[in-house]
């Protein structure tokens, strides 16, 4: 780890002009962030530091503060803070053009995540309005408390381990801007009010992909109704889709496919 250290802090003094660094699941600390500022603030464009745990929150503040030309930044959640979101609304900050954030638990119930305020996610978006912001969540059903209690400004959305009714009702209430939202497994509960809600209040949602999840094939009809041609990408597996009264799996695809504008057929399992 030191050596590693040593070699990045040696790399960082002698590049004048680094625009983009990628430095993801390294043992990067602050020191050698510091080192990279000080030599690069005026060219560094694109900073991708996911899964960095050597790195502190005022670390990467000290980027934000003096990088003022970033455009793109991956970072864990535990490293996102008010202040750095602030730093980057100053009007000495460009528009950031792509933020994502990793929110990953290891162990359950041992991770404390906290809250951001409102205000700074909203002068975050009135400084940087067209930006990306990809939120990949890998939490336990408990641990999504502090997260979709107000509106935020997320356009992509992944939810990696299995996420409840709830939280997906929350989702369809807070994220207005949702272009992308892809759910890996939610269970054995229909998904039918909450697909309805996210179609009625995410009016830019273009692309969806549902796993391991239940939905009723009438409420996804409707869902694919509600919003139109405008679902350029629509990944569901077979598995999801229940039959009910109205539609059967064979007549599903010829509704759906309606309402796209184009031919669509749900995903299959492979059968080896």
């Amino acid at each position: 780890q030191s050596h590693f250290i040593s070699a990045l802090t040696v790399v960082f003094v002698n590049s004048k002009s680094l625009s983009s660094l990628k430095i993801d699941d390294t043992p990067v600390d602050d020191p050698s962030l510091k080192v990279l500022v000080a030599n690069n603030s005026d060219t560094l464009k694109l900073l991708k530091m996911s899964s960095c745990p050597h790195v502190s929150p005022a670390g990467i503040l000290c980027v934000a503060d003096q990088c003022h030309g970033l455009r793109e930044l991956a970072l864990n959640y535990h490293l996102l803070s008010d202040e750095l979101l602030l730093a980057l609304s100053s009007e000495k900050h460009v528009r950031l053009e792509h933020l994502r954030i990793d929110v990953v638990s290891e162990n359950p119930g041992q991770t404390q995540f906290h809250t951001i305020q409102k205000s700074s996610w909203d002068a975050f978006i009135k400084h940087s309005p067209k930006v990306n912001l990809v939120m990949y969540f890998f939490l336990y059903e408990e641990e999504f408390d502090p997260f979709f209690r107000y509106e935020i400004p997320v356009t992509h959305l992944y939810f990696g381990r299995s996420v409840s009714k709830d939280v997906l009702g929350r989702v369809g209430m807070t994220c207005p801007r949702l272009v992308e939202l892809v759910v890996c497994a939610n269970g054995l509960r229909p998904l039918d009010e909450e697909l309805i809600r996210i179609a009625e209040r995410c009016k830019y949602l273009s692309a969806v992909g549902l796993g391991e999840c239940e939905v009723s094939c009438s409420a996804f009809v409707e869902f694919v109704k509600m919003c139109g041609g405008r679902l350029s990408q629509l990944s569901i597996m077979e598995e999801v889709l229940i039959p009910d009264q109205k539609y059967s799996l064979e007549q599903i695809h010829w509704e759906v496919s309606k309402h796209l504008g184009r031919v669509w057929f749900p995903d299959m399992m492979p059968t080896w």
